[in-house]
């Protein structure tokens, strides 16, 4: 709820919002609720603390998986609107008064093809997006970061690194998600491939008070897609020890980036929820997408998940301009 109060405090959009307390409370304000229904756990849950419920019976069942499984460790639960809308999310460098935009990107949350099944870590993204120039980047920032980093300035604990934004845009404007003060990921895998502004100087510049200050960061014109290899039985858990091959064939113009593997004698193994992140690099949309699933195709271990329609949107809009 910290967040919550911050951005209310700053004046930045965001869902309406109710704490919930205790099972009892929250079963008394789902009969009163609008659906779709949005239940959060209150606090740290990598990304996986979010259920997106269709009724009220699906509520009722989250409720139980938030107060009585005590899954992901929240004592408090937020009963939050849900936004329709396309997803957006924008990192930006902060030095405690400045704040430089990276390039933006879009993230994939749920499990499923066609943004279905329980939400994760996020299981794939892209970069550029299609119709974010630099004037509607900036907009953004303006409403959205700038804002929150003022506030912090006023209140004397400024904030200096990475603000991630997770946001909404909706009919009625930007919303926010969520927050994070990191790199957020699978984002990170498709937006600094593309970075040619040197990312040391950049963190570096962030640590000093005014670091930032008349800082322009460059991308390359390339576009980026990421997809995420997950393990059998992810987002509700994983499984380990999974033999790894096809590493050592993929495409020198993909990179592939470890988060879920351990090295053993044998070679490497599965050890986590989200595997792999196989980022393809080109100059169309088409081209990104095309190495990046051929690499992923490449890679198999067992109960291997992959989303088949990482980018197909930025596909489709690359298609409409030429048309």
């Amino acid at each position: 709820m910290y967040a919550k109060a911050l951005m209310a405090e700053a004046g930045v959009a965001t869902a309406g919002h109710a704490v919930l307390r205790s099972r009892e409370e929250a079963l008394e304000h789902l009969a009163c609720a609008p659906y779709p229904a949005v239940l959060k756990a209150d606090g740290l849950a990598a990304g996986k603390g979010v259920i997106i419920c269709a009724t009220e019976s699906e509520a009722r069942e989250a409720v139980e998986t938030f107060f009585v499984e005590r899954r992901f460790g929240a004592t408090e639960v937020v009963l939050e609107e849900f936004l329709e809308g396309e997803e957006l999310s924008l990192l930006a460098l902060c030095d405690g008064e400045n704040v430089v935009p990276l390039a933006p990107a879009q993230d994939y949350k749920r499990i499923f093809d066609g943004d279905t099944g329980p939400n994760t870590g996020g299981m794939g993204s892209y970069s550029p997006v299609p119709g974010f120039d630099v004037a509607t980047v900036s907009k953004i920032v303006d409403d959205v970061h700038r804002p929150i980093v003022e506030l912090m300035r006023r209140r004397h604990t400024p904030y200096h690194g990475v603000l991630y934004a997770g946001l909404m845009l909706t009919p009625a404007g930007t919303k926010v998600l969520e927050f994070n003060c990191r790199f957020g990921d699978p984002e990170t895998q498709a937006v600094l491939p593309r970075l040619e502004t040197d990312l040391v100087d950049l963190c570096l510049a962030a640590r000093e008070p005014g670091g930032l200050a008349g800082t322009e960061v460059s991308f390359s014109d390339d576009w980026a897609v990421t997809v995420v290899l997950a393990s059998a039985g992810y987002p509700e858990g994983s499984s380990k020890g999974d033999a790894i091959t096809g590493l050592d064939a993929v495409d020198e113009r993909v990179e592939v980036t470890h988060a879920g593997t351990a090295r053993t004698d044998e070679g490497i193994v599965t050890a986590g929820g989200r595997v792999l992140n196989v980022t393809g690099l080109g100059a169309t949309a088409a081209q990104a997408r095309e190495r990046a699933y051929a690499a992923a195709d490449l890679i198999e271990f067992e109960g291997k998940q992959m989303r088949t329609d990482i980018a197909a949107r930025a596909l489709g809009a690359e298609l409409e301009q030429r048309a």
